[in-house]
């Protein structure tokens, strides 16, 4: 493949980026998780995308840098198309799933959309990973093995309702992952905030017949502001992850991103031990944290290893 995004060669920048987005991403189901309990899944959608596209918007109309018309004339229609449909059905999948089991859980299954985006990078991108790397992946997926392996029993023995949650993550994270290679080969056209806004907006058109909007004016105020946290999350986690394809190669910003689930249960024992009847907490054995250790490891080492 010869006509295909190169990135900026400033890795630092990209390696900062990343660490952004991970955090925001890990703390992120919690709070979507909370918010389910008063909004239907397509409200909370729908609020996420038109904040995001709002502010955005502003921003890049204060600065003078809108896209204009003959840049989107010079845009892949169908590559953009891919990139807003499938990042709209990721939403959607990840939130169902995630209202039918827990954030620990969706966060465990949705680390395959990483292991996706790193896979597509070297096939597509034509990244390569070293031998240290490679000992990283192997690393890492003992980490995973693990950190999650009493989860992983748990889709085996819970009820339909969780194997369906658990199928919709998936489902999300082949979406992901497939939104996520459309966006860094659209960066040839335009600049990831540019992007990033057509895609807001469309999303927040799409979802507009089934929001049911009148219930956000029920919300008291914590939940308002929970709300207005998981919206305030897309505009910054996704603004700093298309920014990181940007600087860094795809399978490098892959690898930090699988290190969120450890960021979710860190975040799901300190919320449960605070407030015990908006979280329940997750049970980590020994073998668990040392799964844990061994996936940051694994993900680091895969991140920072020098590739070719």
């Amino acid at each position: 493949m010869t006509n295909i995004h190169q990135t900026s060669g400033r890795w630092q920048l990209g390696l900062a980026l990343s660490t952004i987005t991970v955090t925001l991403w890990g703390i992120l189901p919690i709070a979507l998780k909370v918010t389910l309990q008063k909004l239907d899944v397509y409200t909370v959608t729908w609020f996420r995308f038109l904040v995001a596209f709002v502010l955005l918007a502003i921003y890049l109309k204060v600065r003078g840098q809108l896209p204009t018309v003959t840049k989107l004339r010079s845009t892949p229609s169908k590559l953009l198309a891919i990139a807003i449909i499938f990042l709209a059905v990721n939403y959607i999948c990840f939130l169902k799933g995630l209202a039918l089991t827990s954030p620990a859980n969706a966060e465990v299954i949705i680390q395959l959309a990483p292991i996706l985006l790193g896979a597509g990078g070297l096939f597509l991108f034509q990244e390569r990973y070293t031998l240290v790397q490679w000992l990283g992946v192997s690393v890492f997926i003992l980490g995973f093995t693990l950190f999650f392996h009493e989860q992983i029993t748990n889709l085996i023995t819970t009820p339909n309702t969780y194997l369906l949650g658990s199928g919709l993550v998936v489902l999300g994270a082949v979406t992901w992952a497939t939104y996520a290679l459309a966006q860094k080969q659209l960066l040839r056209s335009l600049s990831s905030t540019h992007i990033m806004v057509i895609i807001y907006g469309m999303c927040a058109l799409i979802f507009t017949p089934f929001a049911t909007i009148n219930t956000i004016f029920t919300l008291n105020i914590f939940y308002l502001l929970v709300l207005l946290f998981c919206a305030l999350n897309t505009v910054i986690g996704y603004g700093a992850f298309a920014e990181s394809l940007e600087h860094w190669e795809a399978s490098r910003v892959s690898a930090v991103l699988a290190s969120a689930p450890i960021i979710t249960l860190i975040s799901v024992d300190t919320v449960s031990a605070i407030a015990p009847d908006l979280i329940e907490p997750e049970n980590i054995t020994f073998i668990g944290i040392f799964g844990a250790i061994l996936v940051v490891f694994g993900s680091m080492t895969i991140a920072l290893g020098k590739g070719n």
